[in-house]
């Protein structure tokens, strides 16, 4: 069965591969503006659908995923400036916030959508730690101007629920999706 990932993103390739190590990537181009009055939730939902469905084809199985961070029921897009992450960085600063990711399964037979929801509590940062923190590559193509995989995990006191959510693709959530649909992953026929 062909497995198809609808990211072009390097961190749900590298995660994906735990699990399954044959698959195609084909980026979905997609519109991600919000609907008027949309919350985070359907926001994020409706993106790895729209994602899924952009690229599947009959006979495959297709993951969509996005992953959005949410503060004060704002969310923080990509930033489109320094300004614009700097501004990010402030807001999150000594404050928990969240990360939704969701992850959706298109198949001949299914679409399943799942949302997964992780709470994220940063340390204060200084104007000096944000503008280091700026000068490097990491905050530019990520939700929030932050990737946890990297420098900003130094950045987080406390996370409740799902790191691989964070970073952009729930392994659990994932897994149990994929084993649903038939799919063999790394731990097993799912069969058995």
């Amino acid at each position: 069965m062909r497995l198809i990932l609808a990211s072009a993103s390097p961190r749900r390739r590298e995660l994906l591969r735990m699990l399954v190590p044959a698959f195609e990537c084909e980026a979905a181009d997609i519109d991600e503006a919000m609907l008027c009055d949309e919350l985070p939730a359907d926001y994020v939902c409706r993106m790895s659908s729209e994602k899924a469905a952009r690229v599947w084809v009959p006979g495959s199985v297709v993951l969509g995923a996005d992953t959005t961070v949410v503060c004060h029921g704002r969310v923080l897009h990509k930033p489109d400036s320094f300004a614009d992450a700097e501004g990010m960085l402030r807001s999150l600063s000594g404050l928990t916030h969240e990360v939704m990711t969701s992850v959706t399964l298109m198949s001949d037979v299914v679409v399943t959508t799942e949302l997964i929801t992780t709470r994220v509590e940063f340390a204060e940062l200084s104007s000096k730690l944000i503008a280091q923190y700026l000068s490097t590559d990491e905050p530019w193509d990520k939700a929030g101007a932050y990737g946890i995989q990297g420098l900003a995990g130094s950045f987080v006191k406390r996370l409740e629920g799902s790191y691989s959510g964070v970073v952009g693709l729930p392994l659990t959530e994932t897994r149990t999706l994929l084993e649903a649909a038939g799919i063999t992953t790394s731990l097993g026929d799912p069969r058995v």
